[in-house]
């Protein structure tokens, strides 16, 4: 669920999965099939809303998001949706930044450049808070554990990594777009660099900086 290039799909393809990968951007999911393709991959692509998922209930043995549903904007909706498309004895895994962790700090450092969101719409690092997202998959048959990981953000140096958020990070991107026409981004970029000055582990010009996130797993009695 919202696959973006494809990562996890093609990965459980690639391990004997008969795979799916939704998206709302059909870019991302023309991308995702060209790497199918070039991988000798046979996965389904289909475009659609992770709030109103368009599969039937109980279709799939396992759901997985990456860094994905966290940026539907109403989670209940979505959550409930993940419930209702996994089947009796399935599993639902979701990964998510936290509020405390790099990439929680940085969506923080953009969002003080935004305008306002309308009040129902969540913040995404909400799915990185474990009393938040244990919230989201209340109700009896549902067991969910979470656990807090850590994944180095790597490379060759602080500008390289700002240049390729620029240009492949949805929420920077976004930012980007709305903020230089008014003149407003060149200060949120500095901003975003000094955090990854101030957050990177590496003394020799490269990139080291650990991004933690929450891994939620609910599991669907049978």
């Amino acid at each position: 669920m919202a696959t973006g290039t494809g990562n996890a799909a093609l990965i459980a393809a690639s391990r004997g999965a008969r795979a799916t990968g939704l998206d709302f951007v059909p870019d991302l999911l023309a991308q995702a099939s060209g790497r199918a393709t070039a991988g000798g991959l046979d996965v389904k692509w289909v475009e659609g809303d992770a709030q109103s998922l368009p599969f039937a209930k109980a279709s799939f043995d396992r759901v997985v998001s990456v860094f994905g549903a966290m940026f539907a904007p109403r989670h209940g909706q979505t959550a409930s949706e993940l419930v209702r498309v996994t089947r009796p004895g399935g599993c639902i895994a979701a990964a998510a930044w936290t509020p405390e962790g790099l990439n929680g700090e940085l969506f923080g450092v953009i969002g003080t450049h935004m305008p306002q969101p309308p009040p129902e719409i969540e913040a995404p690092v909400l799915w990185g808070d474990e009393g938040h997202v244990r919230s989201l998959f209340e109700g009896p048959g549902l067991e969910v554990t979470c656990e807090r990981r850590t994944v180095p953000v790597e490379a060759e140096s602080v500008e390289a990594w700002v240049e390729f958020c620029e240009r492949f990070l949805g929420p920077m991107v976004v930012a980007k777009t709305v903020l230089e026409p008014q003149g407003r981004w060149d200060q949120a970029r500095a901003e975003v660099v000094d955090l990854y000055q101030h957050r990177n582990e590496a003394s020799d010009g490269t990139l080291h900086a650990p991004a933690e996130y929450l891994l939620t797993t609910c599991r669907l009695a049978a």
